[in-house]
């Protein structure tokens, strides 16, 4: 089994599921978005906002694919460009953050690390970029299907609790604790297959 991780552009935009493709909860304010929702073009709404972050920011979101089908996503940027992010009790996102707007796995991939991996792969890109945090408005309640990621979610791969709230708290993920993590698993990984004889490795179960 093939899994890859690759950047959100535009030619592999409609690889996202169709609900998610046609969200723009995080990409519009309140108003724009039920204006776009009434007008019936949510897609091409979500195709400029991908389009103008690229060009102005750069790398904006991921697909995981596991033997070539599209198994999750996130996106991911300033909260300069995310124009919900202000609506929230528990915003502003810090100065030195990035804001994670939602994450997904596809549910026959649930339970495969897929949601780590995702984590992973934007942390090595932020890092590069100099950025010092990830922020997320996680949902207490976790509700299938919403635009929110759960606060159970955020918590397990790393993320703490920066501005507690009942419903929507917001959580932090320092990037040098993400890396550190991330070593301590590829080293871990390392020390296993490396304690595998080639005979062992290749045996049948």
């Amino acid at each position: 089994m093939s899994r890859r991780l690759v950047n959100i552009t535009l030619d592999n935009l409609d690889d996202l599921p169709r609900r998610c493709r046609r969200c723009v909860f995080w990409e519009l304010d309140p108003v724009s978005r039920d204006r776009a929702v009434d007008a019936g073009d949510p897609d091409l709404e979500k195709e400029a906002w991908v389009s103008s972050t690229l060009l102005e920011w750069g790398s904006c979101g991921k697909i995981v694919y596991v033997d070539d089908v599209p198994a999750g996503f996130v996106l991911y940027a300033p909260p300069l460009y995310v124009p919900r992010s202000v609506a929230f009790p528990t915003s502003p996102v810090s100065a030195d953050a990035v804001l994670l707007m939602t994450a997904h796995i596809v549910p026959e991939f649930a339970g495969g690390g897929l949601g780590r991996m995702l984590v992973q792969g934007v942390a090595k890109d932020l890092t590069r970029r100099a950025v010092k945090a990830i922020e997320a408005f996680g949902d207490l309640k976790g509700e299938d299907g919403g635009c929110m990621v759960p606060a159970d979610y955020l918590l397990s791969v790393g993320f703490k609790t920066v501005r507690p709230h009942h419903r929507y708290p917001r959580l932090r993920l320092e990037l040098k604790s993400a890396l550190s993590w991330r070593e301590d698993v590829e080293v871990a990984l390392e020390r296993l297959l490396g304690s595998m004889t080639p005979e062992g490795a290749l045996r049948p179960v």
